[in-house]
C-alpha cells in the first residue's frame, strides 16, 4: 500500500535517510551561529563554538571513563550550565541521560541509581551529600561521582571527588560524536514522581526528542534567536526538551538556579528573556511579587504553563503584566508538552474571565502528536459536548518508548493502541480538551462527582488566596466531601467561613468545601502541589 509500481533503486541509503536526533541541532549551530551566545549564567557567556567544544570534551571524558553506548549517565544538578551540557554531551558519547530530581529523598535516589544502572553521576556540590548517602544505600555497582561546584551561586566544592572542570580537561574538544544509527535508540531516562509507589523509568528516543523540540518551535511561534530562561527544571522531562530546542534557532539558554520573582524579572530586564516555561505557581510568583522585586521591560514574554490547570483568575491577572501565556499539557511519558491551547482569531475580542476561560483549556495535539482523544471506560470516544468526562488518551511520536524494565506497566499504559494518561477531561465541540481532574483527585460525594479543579478555580477568584488545593475528606454521611487547603497572600487575611461562603456563591452547595485549612502547601520541585500529602492530612482531620 502506497508503493509505486516500480521502485527499483528507491531504497533508503546514507544520502537520503539520516536518523533524527537533537544532537544535529548543536552540530549545525556551531557552524551557523558559532559566535552567537548559546548559554548565559551570571558572568558566564558561552558562544556556540565554545558550547560545542565543551560538550565534545564531556562526551570524550565520559568515554575515557569507560562509558559505552547504551550506558546510563545520571545527574543530580539544578539548572546550571553543566546540566545543559550533559543534555548533549551524554548522548554524544552514545550514552543515555538520567536527570534525577534534586529534591527526592535519599532512598528514592538510591533506587533510581540502582534501577537505572548509572555508570557515572554528575552531582552539584550542594547535593553531593545526598548523592553520597544514596550510594551508601546501594548494594550493586556504584557510579563514578563527578562533583560540580557552582562559583556563580557561591556553592563551593567539597573536594572529595574529581570536579567537573578537571574532568572536562581529560576530554578532547574535537571528539567525534557517536551519533545514533537508529533514531529509536534511547536518549534519556526520566523517572516519574512515584507518589503511589516506586517511580517508573520513562525511556525517550532520539526521534521523539527531535520531533518534540522541532514541533514546539511551531507551537510557540518562535523565530531566530529566542532567549530562554530555565525555570522548568532540566531534570523534569529534560526541561520539556527546550534545551535541545534552542540550538535549532540559535537561541540562548539563560540558566536560573533558584526560581524567585526577583530572579525572573531581572533575567527579563537584564538578559532580554523572551520565553520561559513554568507551572501556575510561577505565574503567581510574578503576580504577587513585591514592588522591590519587579523590573520594567518593554517586550511581551511568551510563557508555556503546565503541571496543573491554571485558574482563569491567575491567567486574567498575569497578561496585563506583559506575559502572553499559552496553556500546554503533557506528562513525563510524553516528553513534557503534548497539547497546546492554540489561540484562535475569533477569540480576539474576548476579555476578562471569558478570555481567561479559553486560555485555561489544555487544547489540541501539538504538531508531533496524533489527535488527542477522550475515552470512556469502554474505550469509546466521549461526546464532544464540553460536559461528558473521560480519560485523555494519546498516540504519536511524542510518546515514550515505554517503562524501563517494567513491561507489565508499559502494556497497561499502551492498551488499545493509545497511551493512557489517567487524567479526566472534557472534549469541547471545537475539539479542544479541558482537564477535569486526575482520576485519583475526583471527589465522590453522595454519589456525585466533584472536580477538585473546579472548586480550586472558584477559590482562586478570592482576592486573599494565593494558592489552594482541594482534596477528598472522609465523611460518615456522604462518603467524601471537599476539604480545601489554602495559602494566603502575604499580609492578607481571610476566615474559613468567608471562603466557604465565597465558593457557595459560585458553585452548587454540594461542591462547597466543608472545611478550610490555612497552611503552606507542600510542593514538588516543579511547583506542583503534592495532593497525596494533603489527602493524608484530610484523613487525619
Amino acid at each position: 500500500m502506497g508503493w509505486m509500481a516500480d521502485e527499483t533503486g528507491l531504497d533508503k541509503c546514507a544520502a537520503n535517510h539520516v536518523p533524527l536526533t537533537p544532537l544535529s541541532f548543536l552540530h549545525r549551530a556551531r557552524e551557523v551561529f558559532g559566535e552567537h551566545e548559546a548559554l548565559v549564567y551570571g558572568p558566564l557567556r558561552l558562544t556556540y563554538r565554545t558550547y560545542h567544544a565543551r560538550v565534545s570534551q564531556l562526551a570524550s571524558a565520559l568515554a575515557g571513563a569507560g562509558v559505552r553506548p547504551g550506558d546510563v549517565v545520571a545527574t543530580l544538578l539544578p539548572n546550571v550550565p553543566a546540566q545543559a551540557e550533559a543534555h548533549f554531551g551524554v548522548p554524544a558519547c552514545g550514552a543515555v541521560l538520567n536527570t534525577i530530581n534534586v529534591r527526592l529523598d535519599v532512598d528514592t535516589v538510591a533506587y533510581i541509581l540502582g534501577h537505572g544502572g548509572a555508570k557515572v553521576l554528575l552531582a552539584d556540590s550542594q547535593f553531593l551529600p545526598l548523592a553520597m548517602e544514596a550510594l551508601a544505600l546501594m548494594t550493586g555497582p556504584r557510579p563514578l561521582v563527578i562533583e560540580v561546584p557552582d562559583p556563580v551561586a557561591g556553592v563551593k566544592g567539597i573536594g572529595e571527588q574529581t570536579d567537573y572542570e578537571s574532568f572536562l580537561t581529560t576530554g578532547d574538544p574535537d571528539f567525534a560524536w557517536i551519533m545514533p544509527q537508529d533514531e529509536w535508540e534511547s536518549i534519556a531516562l526520566n523517572y516519574t514522581s512515584g507518589t503511589t509507589g516506586r517511580p517508573k523509568g520513562v525511556v525517550y528516543h532520539h526521534r521523539g526528542a527531535y520531533l518534540n523540540a522541532m514541533g514546539q518551535v511551531v507551537s510557540w511561534r518562535m523565530v531566530l534567536h529566542p532567549r530562554y530562561l530555565t525555570i522548568v527544571p532540566l531534570f523534569h522531562c529534560n526541561g520539556w526538551c527546550h534545551t535541545w530546542m534552542m540550538p535549532l534557532l540559535g537561541g540562548t539558554v539563560v540558566c536560573c538556579r533558584d526560581v524567585t520573582a526577583r530572579a525572573i524579572y531581572a533575567a527579563i530586564a537584564d538578559e532580554g528573556v523572551t520565553h520561559f516555561g513554568g507551572a501556575p505557581i510561577v505565574l503567581n510568583l510574578l503576580i504577587n511579587a513585591a514592588e522591590a522585586d519587579r523590573r520594567a521591560f518593554s517586550h511581551v514574554v511568551e510563557v508555556f504553563t503546565a503541571g496543573a490547570p491554571p485558574a482563569p483568575a491567575t491567567l486574567a491577572r498575569i497578561e496585563p503584566l506583559g506575559f502572553n501565556v499559552t496553556q500546554v499539557y503533557g506528562l513525563t511519558e510524553t516528553y513534557g508538552p503534548a497539547t497546546e491551547c492554540t489561540w484562535r482569531g475569533e477569540w480576539d475580542g474576548l476579555e476578562g474571565d471569558a478570555r481567561a476561560a479559553m486560555k485555561a483549556r489544555q487544547g489540541v495535539a501539538m504538531p508531533f502528536m496524533e489527535p488527542v482523544a477522550v475515552w470512556d471506560a469502554a474505550g469509546a470516544p466521549v461526546a464532544r459536548d464540553g460536559a461528558t468526562q473521560g480519560e485523555i488518551v494519546m498516540r504519536g511520536n511524542g510518546v515514550m518508548k515505554g517503562y524501563y524494565r517494567n513491561p507489565e506497566a508499559t502494556e497497561k499504559a499502551f492498551r488499545g493502541g493509545y497511551f493512557h494518561s489517567e487524567d479526566l477531561a472534557l472534549h469541547h465541540p471545537d475539539s479542544y480538551v479541558q482537564i477535569a481532574d486526575r482520576a485519583k483527585d475526583i471527589i465522590i460525594s453522595g454519589g456525585e462527582n466533584i472536580s477538585s479543579v473546579e472548586v480550586e478555580a472558584a477559590l482562586m477568584h478570592h482576592p486573599a488566596v494565593n494558592l489552594c488545593a482541594v482534596v477528598a475528606m472522609p465523611d460518615d454521611k456522604w462518603g467524601e466531601v471537599p476539604c480545601a487547603f489554602v495559602e494566603l497572600k502575604a499580609g492578607a487575611q481571610a476566615e474559613a467561613g468567608e471562603l466557604i461562603a465565597f465558593v457557595r456563591s459560585r458553585l452548587a452547595g454540594f461542591k462547597t468545601p466543608k472545611r478550610v485549612e490555612f497552611i503552606e502547601l507542600p510542593k514538588t520541585s516543579t511547583g506542583k502541589i503534592q495532593k497525596f500529602e494533603l489527602r493524608k492530612l484530610a484523613r487525619d482531620l
